[in-house]
């Protein structure tokens, strides 16, 4: 039996099963994902929704295939999901692209296909004003000695002309000439230090300046298609200020935030052992309370992918906005199935 064949029976045997409840009983729906670290995610997505009527299940596509990411949540299910079965995916560049390509076109346009907005959930785990709560989450240490809201708004600005490139050759396909990749090496703030962290901004500008008259050259007459693009993505939310959001996910969280991360952390711990070092009336205190705040240390990367501060932030809002009319789309509906919970 063919794996869409399968995928269909499933999605009808999950609407069947449903039709089958009594008005008491709650409604499942499932909700597809395209890897492990995004079933947290897409939880806090829907949990809000969850009421006597109805519930998720968040899943990965498959449990006989180890089959993870976009195109498996895509291809194998598009066809077959509906009201109890909807795809839940990394907006990547498809929210951008606005249905340019065919898989932008099933991101942007399906009623079942829910999307981040930002590029992908590392972006809105990377939200810049919860990063000082993570530290605080890491380290227990409430000192705020780094400004990572002004940061990744000066990063931001710096990459934003550059950015407006990398769209505009994935709309028009000339990502060959000028990749994801590509940007990702123009957009690594190198040299970052906590004692000096605006000499990595200095030097990304002047990165992204060469990069910027290179392309330039290369593409004489694209002005006017530049100043479209740069129109079409702030219209869709993008502004200088939160380009960070809509990068490459893995380059921001990899490249970016956790190296910055990783300084304001050591210099938090240090400086919370030092007070203890200091204040400790004897051995025997000091290192029972070294001992105590080490085991209650936090790993970076975990804390990181456990960070919920993205909730406040628009594109969670949008995302629960979607969901929300999705289900009063579905309920508003005089199917047999809407009858039946």
């Amino acid at each position: 039996m063919g794996s869409r064949l399968k995928d269909n029976i499933n999605s009808r045997y999950f609407e069947a099963a449903n039709a089958m409840k009594s008005k008491q009983q709650r409604r499942r729906i499932v909700a597809y994902v395209e890897s492990y670290d995004d079933i947290y995610f897409w939880r806090t997505v829907l949990s809000r929704f969850e009421d006597e009527k109805r519930y998720f299940e968040v899943m990965l596509p498959t449990h006989k295939k180890l089959e993870r990411g976009k195109k498996a949540v895509l291809m194998s299910f598009l066809e077959n999901i509906g009201p109890d079965m909807i795809a839940c995916v990394d907006a990547d560049y498809d929210y951008l692209l606005q249905g340019a390509t065919p898989q932008s076109k099933k991101v942007v346009e399906s009623p079942y296909v829910f999307h981040t907005y930002a590029y992908a959930i590392e972006n809105l785990q990377c939200f810049s004003s919860s990063l000082h709560d993570t530290c605080v989450a890491i380290t227990l240490n409430d000192h705020r000695i780094f400004d990572f809201e002004d940061y990744l708004r000066q990063y931001s600005e710096a990459i934003f002309p550059l950015f407006i490139w990398s769209v505009w050759a994935y709309r028009v396909g000339r990502h060959n000439r000028f990749s994801l990749s590509d940007f990702n090496r123009v957009a690594d703030p190198s040299g970052f230090t906590l004692n000096n962290p605006q000499s990595s901004i200095d030097h990304l500008r002047h990165k992204i300046a060469t990069k910027v008259r290179q392309l330039q050259s290369e593409y004489p007459d694209n002005k006017e298609e530049y100043l479209k693009t740069k129109e079409d993505i702030k219209a869709l939310g993008v502004t200088p200020q939160t380009t960070y959001l809509y990068i490459q996910g893995h380059h921001l969280f990899d490249t970016v935030v956790v190296p910055i991360l990783n300084k304001v952390c050591n210099r938090l711990r240090q400086e919370r052992q030092d007070e203890i070092a200091r204040t400790a009336r004897h051995h025997t205190q000091r290192r029972n309370e070294m001992s105590c705040y080490e085991h209650s240390l936090q790993d970076i990367r975990q804390m990181l992918k456990k960070n919920t501060g993205y909730m406040l932030s628009e594109q969670f809002r949008k995302i629960q906005y979607d969901v929300d009319r999705f289900l009063n789309a579905y309920s508003a509906k005089p199917t047999p199935l809407t009858s039946s919970v």
